[in-house]
């Protein structure tokens, strides 16, 4: 199974046949999810999609609830270690996070599903009124502006951003833009134009 977050390309591989089997099920989980949100798919939609009999679903992994919190923790690991490996490999401060946000723009507008961030779509649906989810939502938050802090850290580090910059502020900034950008993306279809939106934040750092 082979899924695409920012350009990248993430095979699962699981050592035993049960693993993998699991992991299979809850990547299709975690994909009808994504596109259907947690209202709208019913365990009959599951159990079809994922190919897997209602028994095993809910011995494996319990009921719907706790299906959609692995299906949505998973893709949030995933997300998040692809961004990390991705910027990890940046040398450029600005390029990189330039490059970051283009390939975001190539994978949001070639989804002909148009199915957006999996977290901001479980925001806007469960939030408020689901405490533990919020909770899920805002460590998320706090490890997606920690991870493109650091990032800038390391480009004030080299010179190539002003000592004097609020690099948290900045950060917490990205962090907003990087998630309001998969929201546009819905209804986007002009690649130069939100090109031009990232090259002006980006002026930020100048």
């Amino acid at each position: 199974m082979e899924v695409s977050f920012f350009g990248f390309h993430n095979f699962v591989i699981m050592p035993r046949l049960r693993q993998f089997d699991e992991q299979e099920v809850l990547t299709k989980a975690m994909e009808l999810f994504w596109k259907k949100g947690y209202h709208a798919t019913s365990m009959d939609d599951l159990v079809k999609f994922a190919g897997i009999n209602r028994a095993s679903l809910y011995s494996i992994f319990g009921g719907k609830k706790e299906l959609f919190n692995k299906a949505l923790e998973h893709y949030r690991s995933t997300n998040s270690n692809a961004i990390e490996r991705f910027l990890s490999h940046q040398t450029q401060t600005k390029e990189g996070l330039r490059k970051l946000f283009y390939n975001l723009i190539e994978e949001t507008l070639t989804d002909q599903d148009c199915k957006g961030c999996f977290v901001v779509n479980t925001t806007t649906e469960l939030i408020p009124g689901d405490d533990e989810m919020q909770t899920k939502l805002r460590a998320n938050r706090d490890a997606m502006q920690k991870a493109f802090h650091s990032f800038l850290l390391k480009g004030a580090e080299t010179g190539q951003i002003s000592a004097d910059k609020d690099l948290k502020t900045i950060a917490n900034l990205l962090f907003t833009f990087f998630n309001g950008f998969r929201v546009i993306g819905k209804i986007a279809d002009d690649a130069q134009e939100l090109q031009t939106s990232v090259d002006t934040i980006l002026q930020l750092l100048d």
